[in-house]
């Protein structure tokens, strides 16, 4: 039987006189608590095909600039990020946003007009086509489209995102959401990385962001030769924004970490080092800066590995195929004209001139690189803390002292005394440094004159001085390098692997 709208008996007593209905604040609260429960019955008629999600535009402007605040938990730790007002087009919002703001008229003909296309699209679904049975099935899929208590969408294998993307598996999981392998149908069934971000507006924020730099590199690159990772598509998918980008292999760390920390052969140490160079050098080429470089955001085109047994220590050891990389991560980046955050970059790939609030710019980058090369050739972090003044202690260790300049224009007097660093080596904390910590050259494995050109170069990327610090058009052309280009056009990086695998 149908259910005609009914109103409390108060309410229909009241509807004849204008003044009898306002002279009551409990009768205002029923009309209002009445009506709103109409525009919502009105709303699930009208968007039956669409489940709706919280969105970007439930939040006021106040709330929204405060979340922006929170936008370094995505993919990052120890900092946090602060900009000024947002880099992307207000275009993205999903067409869903455009019909609220309509529906909310509640206009006589924007509701017939609508009941009218609700029925337009009844008819066209009752068709067996294989396309318009996908759509039933994916419509089916939208309204049960739930997330589960930290914001992740709720997903399993097969299902669809947005007729094209089927799901695989699932790659990796972070802060940020969850990465899945999917199959790309409307690109001939490829396969790709979607990195599914949670509902929760600090990571959406994020994502934006990051989306905003990857099409200005598409843009600046659209044969994908620096070696940037490249995004294919991105979407969002009831309050999810989803990116999809070619399907890599692991990270440089994971490849590390999964090899019992073994380090990377000198060659192979080269190669690397090269790649990142040069990718980094397109975005400062192009008034970027990562501001995030770090083993876990390089990631190898393909990670297939050779393996070998070492009877010495008794245990299988790998040997990655192909050195091909690509820098990933870009949530982070900012251009030279944006607000620069006081704090950037994870912890152990940090510049003193971040640590000390100097201000920071490119060559913050170049020193997260030199970190970055020295872990590769040794197998381990160089500066393993979590604590300024500690790693401060740590940089005096290997690296000699902090230029007096940088302890005077610092507003970080508090790790100072006199002029030097106030660092006790007869506490716990001294010892530590003391055991764990040596100059710079002695941590080469080897007299080589390879192994002392690396060294040579590592030493001008971690110059305390950012003006003194070596650029990456000038890396390029260290002699550390001169052997690549006596190798074959053919280098091991480059890579036609098909991302479909």
């Amino acid at each position: 039987m149908p259910h005609s709208r009914r109103y409390r008996s108060s309410e229909r007593s009241s509807r004849g006189s204008f003044h009898e209905r306002y002279r009551s604040r409990k009768h205002k609260r029923r009309r209002s608590r009445s009506s709103s429960s109409e525009r919502e019955r009105r709303h699930r008629r009208e968007g039956s095909y669409h489940v709706r999600s919280r969105s970007y535009d439930d939040h006021s402007a106040d709330r929204r600039a405060y979340d922006r605040r929170y936008c370094d938990s995505y993919r990052r730790n120890d900092y946090s990020r602060e900009r000024g007002e947002p880099y992307y087009d207000p275009e993205y919002r999903h067409s869903y946003e455009y019909r609220r703001s309509r529906d909310r008229d509640g206009s006589y003909r924007s509701c017939k007009s609508s009941r009218r296309k609700h029925r337009r699209r009844r008819r066209r679904s009752r068709s067996f086509s294989r396309s318009s049975s996908r759509s039933r099935q994916s419509s089916r899929r939208a309204k049960s489209v739930e997330d589960d208590d930290e914001g992740h969408l709720i997903y399993r294998v097969g299902d669809w995102l947005q007729e094209r993307y089927e799901i695989l598996s699932t790659l990796g999981e972070g802060t940020f959401g969850r990465v899945v392998q999917c199959m790309d149908h409307r690109r001939g069934g490829v396969r790709v990385a979607l990195k599914i971000i949670k509902n929760v507006e600090k990571y959406k924020e994020a994502a934006r962001l990051e989306i905003n730099v990857l099409e200005k590199i598409n843009e600046k690159d659209p044969e994908n030769k620096n070696l940037c990772v490249r995004m294919f598509d991105w979407f969002d998918y009831h309050g999810h924004m989803c990116i999809s980008f070619e399907l890599l292999g692991l990270s440089t760390f994971d490849f590390l970490k999964d090899n019992n920390y073994l380090p990377y052969p000198i060659h192979q140490v080269r190669h690397m080092a090269f790649q990142v160079c040069q990718a980094v050098k397109f975005l400062h080429d192009n008034k970027l800066t990562h501001t995030d470089l770090k083993p876990e955001n390089i990631l190898f085109v393909n990670s297939d590995y050779e393996l070998t047994y070492n009877l010495e220590k008794k245990r299988d050891e790998r040997s990655v195929k192909s050195t091909a990389i690509r820098v990933v991560d870009f949530g982070s980046a900012t251009f030279d004209h944006e607000h620069h955050s006081t704090i950037v970059s994870t912890r152990h790939y940090r510049a003193p001139e971040v640590i000390l609030e100097l201000g920071w710019s490119q060559p913050c980058d170049v020193w997260s690189i030199g970190c970055i090369i020295f872990e590769y050739y040794v197998g381990f972090t160089l500066f393993q803390t979590h604590d300024n003044r500690e790693h401060l202690a740590m940089m005096e260790r290997i690296l000699g002292p902090i230029p007096s300049r940088m302890i005077r224009k610092t507003r970080k007097q508090k790790y100072f005394y006199h002029g030097r660093l106030d660092w006790d080596e007869n506490t716990s904390a001294g010892r530590y440094v003391r055991d764990n910590c040596k100059p710079l050259r002695r941590y080469l494995t080897s007299e080589a004159e390879d192994h002392h050109r690396l060294f040579d170069l590592i030493e001008s990327m971690l110059e305390y001085e950012p003006s003194k610090r070596i650029s990456l058009a000038e890396a390029l052309k260290h002699p550390f390098f001169d052997v690549l280009e006596m190798e074959p056009s053919t280098k091991m990086w480059d890579s036609s692997r098909d991302i479909s695998r």
